[in-house]
């Protein structure tokens, strides 16, 4: 029993610290195979081994006792015995952890479902900013007083913007193109606010133009720049976006003139919901880090290609 118990130990610890049971693999099957050959070696040996010793060096044994041991004599029986009993352990062992994993997947599911809808409805608070869309609105009337064609524009821009955080609340991807002619429409109607504090420029790889992104995802990125940078700027700044596509990353990067400081009231809603829909939507594939450096506040973003 405690040769069983000690082979036994052995091959789980190597196949917990060297099988990956969250994405198995044809290596995880030779790994579990090998694995169990060596520990029903282990095992037979022991068992040969301790046979041996306390045949030689124990108490006398009874005529029944020496029949007894005289079955397990043989290589072919100890290899036959050896494979059968690590190799009921070892399918036991895997038939739990597979029931364990399914049910930890099902919590997950469970979770991720949960976590969905409050990330669509922070989507749906994000989207629709009130103080935003007030200061635009007052914004245009007083513009209306120096260009009414100009107003006309802003109006039809801010009325996009509208339409478009309405009408792509359920869906989860949409073309970078797409995205950027909502950021296109944002910035316009800021510089109608800011004027000249407002210095906004844009660097996008032609070949990212297609690829599929969640949407608002860097209109919200170039809100928080604004809100929380640009706003506080007595002089203004600066406002960057960056796009580039590798072989296994679409890279957005937002830089606005600024530091990093976080007001106490508030709720960092952007942020949250940012962070939320990249882990629903890419797991740990899905990156997002907002850093200071150098007088600049830079928000990076990593989405998987495939």
């Amino acid at each position: 029993m405690l040769i069983g118990i000690g082979s036994t130990s052995l091959l789980r610890w190597y196949v917990k610290r060297n099988v990956d049971f969250e994405a198995f693999r044809v290596v995880d099957f030779v790994k579990i195979g090998v694995s169990f050959l060596v520990a029903s070696a282990i095992f037979g040996f022991s068992n040969y081994l301790f046979g041996y010793i306390y045949a030689k060096y124990g108490p006398s044994l009874s005529e029944e006792h020496i029949e007894m041991f005289k079955m397990y004599d043989g290589f072919w029986i100890q290899a036959i015995n050896s494979l059968f009993m690590v190799g009921a352990w070892l399918v036991t062992y895997l038939v739990i952890k597979l029931l364990l994993k399914l049910n930890r997947d099902r919590i997950d599911r469970l979770e991720l479902n949960t976590n969905l809808k409050q990330a669509q409805l922070n989507t749906l608070k994000g989207q629709i900013n009130p103080h935003f869309m007030f200061n635009s609105l007052n914004n245009i009337r007083g513009l209306m007083l120096e260009d009414v064609e100009k107003s006309r524009e802003m109006l039809t821009k801010l009325s996009e913007m509208l339409r478009y955080s309405l009408t792509k609340n359920n869906t989860n991807a949409i073309a970078v193109e797409e995205e950027l002619e909502m950021v296109d429409n944002y910035i316009a109607l800021s510089k109608i606010q800011f004027e000249d504090r407002l210095d906004f420029k844009k660097d996008v790889d032609s070949e990212a133009m297609q690829v599929q992104i969640p949407p608002m995802i860097i209109q919200l990125l170039v809100e928080n720049a604004t809100k929380h940078g640009i706003s506080n700027l007595k002089k203004g700044g600066a406002i960057s976006l960056d796009i580039h596509r590798n072989e296994k990353n679409l890279e957005i990067q937002v830089r606005n003139t600024g530091t990093l400081k976080i007001d106490k009231d508030s709720t960092q809603l952007g942020i949250k919901n940012i962070k939320q829909r990249l882990k629903l939507l890419y797991g740990e594939a899905g990156i997002f880090a907002l850093t200071e450096e150098n007088g600049e506040v830079v928000a990076d973003i990593k989405i998987p290609l495939s």
